[in-house]
């Protein structure tokens, strides 16, 4: 039986990317498009590249569970959490892109977002959505978070080497991201005349993705792992490379460790060399790529995802193929789009 998918922050730019691959998918249909903006608007005319027809965004209602089997939420930050929470109390296997429910701890999460989360008992019934490292407890599971575009880079290049001690810190991660990383709202410091021809560092020391990393590099070595982030963005639609470095226990090995971590992964690969963001845009991959730097003793790991895809919505939908027991690969078979 195909699978009826829900939606619900359908008019941004994730939204967009989960209607593109749910269309595709061969277990799954649309069955409701919900947003709190361009609610009844065609979705044609929201997002012209997924055609026309008579598919109209909804205003986003609770009476969804008894037409839906699935719930993707591509909502702001502070948006997701009482959709989440009902809809998978209902029944509904949910799965959210959003930032509400990804910290394991309410202490943790207070400290990232600055405020207390309206749902701290919830926090522990979510599982963190990285199929690489944590696909294992995926299977059956109904509440899925997400991970964040930065940190699923970072911790796909770190992750494999911190868990088999190659690495130690200080650990600096330096990531560059597309203007769709900062969502579809009007902003004057993302008007083309502000973004093109400029690239500029921002959130440094106080980013939310931080913390975010953090955890999920604890989560692999039991223990605390502080992190130097600093993102920038930079003038293209889509697409972040992260370069992570780190201090080496032993020279020579990282490049055939990530090889080994990632042997068989269906949307990982190891590279001779360093990736590009357009090899990999419009698809749910990750290349990475491993150095070692003698002289500082340093490893020097690359790694180009696209955000909307293998940081959002492919993603999500990976997450949902494990989840629900269909082949990790459906909807996803999209390569890069080049040029």
């Amino acid at each position: 039986m195909t699978l009826q998918v829900s939606v619900l922050g359908a008019s941004g730019y994730a939204g967009g990317e989960l209607i593109r691959l749910v269309d595709d998918h061969p277990e799954m249909e649309i069955a409701y498009l919900g947003a709190h903006s361009r609610a009844g608007s065609r979705l044609g005319d929201v997002h012209p590249h997924l055609g026309g027809g008579a598919r109209r965004l909804e205003p986003i209602r609770s009476d969804l569970p008894a037409r839906i089997d699935v719930a993707f939420l591509a909502l702001p930050h502070g948006s997701s959490w009482e959709p989440g929470h009902l809809l998978a109390e209902a029944g509904v296997a949910v799965f959210d892109l959003g930032s509400d429910f990804r910290m394991d701890t309410p202490e943790r999460y207070e400290a990232a977002y600055g405020s207390p989360h309206p749902l701290p008992a919830q926090l522990p019934a979510w599982l963190y959505g990285l199929p690489e490292l944590f696909g294992h407890t995926l299977p059956g599971v109904r509440r899925v978070a997400v991970p964040g575009c930065y940190p699923t880079s970072a911790l796909l290049g770190l992750a494999p080497l911190l868990s088999a001690g190659l690495i130690s810190g200080p650990i600096v991660v330096d990531s560059m991201s597309g203007v769709t990383g900062a969502g579809r709202g009007v902003r004057a410091d993302l008007h083309y005349g502000a973004v093109d021809e400029s690239v500029r560092a921002y959130g440094i020391t106080t980013h939310r993705h931080r913390p975010e990393i953090e955890m999920g590099l604890e989560a692999v070595v039991s223990g605390p792992v502080p992190v130097q982030f600093t993102p920038h963005l930079v003038p293209m639609q889509r697409g972040i490379l992260s370069t992570c470095s780190a201090t080496l226990t032993r020279a020579g090995t990282v490049d055939t460790a990530l090889r080994e971590a990632y042997d068989g992964a269906a949307f990982v690969d190891v590279i001779d060399a360093p990736p590009q963001t357009r090899w990999v845009v419009g698809s749910n991959r990750a290349l990475i790529h491993a150095a070692e730097d003698g002289p500082t003793g340093r490893a020097i790991i690359t790694v180009a995802i696209d955000n909307l895809g293998k940081g959002a919505a492919g993603q999500a939908i990976q997450c949902a193929n494990i989840a629900l027991g269909l082949p990790e690969a459906a909807g996803l078979t999209t390569v890069g789009w080049l040029p």
